[in-house]
């Protein structure tokens, strides 16, 4: 059996502070020290110890088509219904105040309850589960 490894979650950016700093406020992760002084790279961490490091490196294109792999932030697990959508919405009006952008409800299918799918500040898409 294989042992379970740390891992961090990297994305492709044009602004790597500006990404980072989002993400920190999104989950409440902090920036480690020293920041990078070159600003061709940030990181965020988790301050537990617990979740990934986020890495974002400046790269010179820019994102063309839809993510392969997505964060879900999991904001009303064990929520269903109504009481599930009224918390997602009032975080995704927190994020939207941060700078990311509401793409859309995905409404409980009787499989699985609602999700919001949104865009951090560079387009990237993610869930609000």
């Amino acid at each position: 059996m294989a042992s379970v490894k740390k891992f961090q979650v990297t994305f492709d950016c044009a602004q790597p502070e500006r990404v980072a700093l989002f993400w920190c406020q999104v989950l409440g992760y902090v920036v480690p020290s020293p920041p990078d002084p070159q600003g061709a790279w940030a990181a965020c961490v988790d301050p537990a110890g617990v979740g990934p490091r986020l890495f974002f490196q400046r790269v010179p294109e820019g994102k063309t088509v839809k993510n392969r792999l997505h964060l879900d932030v999991r904001t009303a697990t064990g929520l269903v219904g109504e009481e599930r959508v009224k918390v997602l919405e009032a975080e995704c009006a927190r994020l939207i105040a941060l700078g990311a952008t509401r793409v859309r409800l995905l409404p409980a299918d009787g499989e699985d309850e609602a999700c919001l799918v949104m865009q951090d500040v560079e387009g990237n898409e993610f869930c609000l589960d």
